[in-house]
């Protein structure tokens, strides 16, 4: 089951809450993993201490976080703040999903982000539904994992701002912010400008993709950045994203396309040509075995399994959406307006 935590305090309290959350799961399974020795074995690396630099001078805040996730873990610094620079250090970094994004239309009332959330399979039954809220900040709520700052998998913030990530395997990373840093930056973020604002004029180290919307915008927006490239796309039509760039702008970024990754892409795309209406729908295929969009089995090609999903309704009124931790259809498991839990199947 996945469970529901609430997080609140400064910065560094709410980073010790989500290290305490998190140990049971980096016991387990993360500290005896050969992906955690490969990715701290970067320690004395320079451009560990170049990225670490650059986090404390730009967002201190959540410099903070990450110290007290390490207290709450307790864990070496550095070792937890190389394990949230993982995508930028690694291309095969063990992050996979799907997003499902539906705009704005005469027969669409809202716009709608859906979410397969994917990682590593021991993972299950260690992550959670964290409520967070730190001093002078907006409240947001995301699916967490444990030894992670929250931001790089499912989100919705008080501010009324909705955002679902997916992993880019970047072949080229540069000098510059950890990925996973600025994408909790985002829930920070009061509206969709200032959002695409930080992503654009921040220094960016690896690539990830967004599915980005706020409640006072029509606009349903897809971002896709690299190191040296930021390219936002409006959302006209119906539209899938898994784990590598398509935009026109960024497709022919030195990237890694799993067998996974290029299938989950060509099936969405075929069922949503064949006006398949509800993109829960779509989350769930399990047509082909090898390279499912719901994903379950244990020989998974990349490694990955689905630990939830999310489905976010995204109007002038508010964000509504649910958490499922099974494939659809399915009673969902929490149901949330913005932030805030509205109530549990639990």
């Amino acid at each position: 089951m996945l469970p529901f935590i609430d997080v609140k305090g400064t910065a560094y309290e709410a980073g010790q809450q989500l290290g305490e959350f998190g140990l049971a799961g980096a016991k387990a399974f993360l500290l005896k993993s050969e992906d955690w020795a490969y990715i701290t074995a970067f320690k004395n690396d320079p451009r560990a201490a170049q990225m670490q630099a650059l986090v404390r001078q730009h967002f201190p805040l959540i410099w903070e976080e990450i110290r007290g996730l390490a207290k709450g873990l307790g864990l070496d610094e550095t070792d937890v703040f190389l394990w949230n620079c993982r995508g930028d250090i690694w291309a095969m970094s063990k992050d996979g999903c799907t997003t499902v994004q539906y705009p704005q239309t005469a027969g669409q009332p809202y716009r709608r982000i859906c979410h397969n959330e994917d990682g590593y399979p021991e993972f299950n039954g260690y992550c959670a539904i964290a409520r967070v809220q730190i001093e002078n900040q907006p409240a947001f709520t995301s699916f967490i994992y444990p030894a992670s700052i929250p931001g790089h998998t499912f989100a919705v913030t008080d501010a009324g701002l909705a955002m679902a990530v997916n992993n880019l395997r970047a072949r080229h990373v540069g000098s510059g912010i950890p990925r996973m840093v600025l994408t909790r930056a985002i829930l920070m973020q009061p509206d969709l400008e200032h959002a695409v604002e930080l992503l654009r004029n921040q220094p960016r180290a690896g690539g990830f993709h967004l599915s980005l919307a706020h409640q006072d915008s029509p606009e349903l927006l897809s971002i896709e950045f690299f190191s040296s490239i930021c390219s936002v796309k409006k959302i006209s039509t119906n539209s899938v994203h898994a784990n590598h760039a398509i935009h026109p702008e960024t497709v022919n970024y030195p990237q890694i396309i799993t067998g996974s990754s290029g299938w989950r892409q060509l099936r969405g795309q075929q069922m949503l040509a064949e006006n398949v209406r509800h993109p829960l729908e779509i989350l769930a295929d399990t047509s082909n075995a090898s390279f499912p969009v719901y994903r379950k089995q244990a020989n998974d090609s990349d490694h990955e399994n689905t630990l939830a999903t999310a489905d976010m309704q995204i109007s002038d009124a508010g964000i509504e959406w649910q958490v499922y931790d099974g494939a659809w259809p399915a009673t969902p498991l929490y149901v949330f307006h913005n932030a805030n839990l509205v109530s549990s199947n639990i």
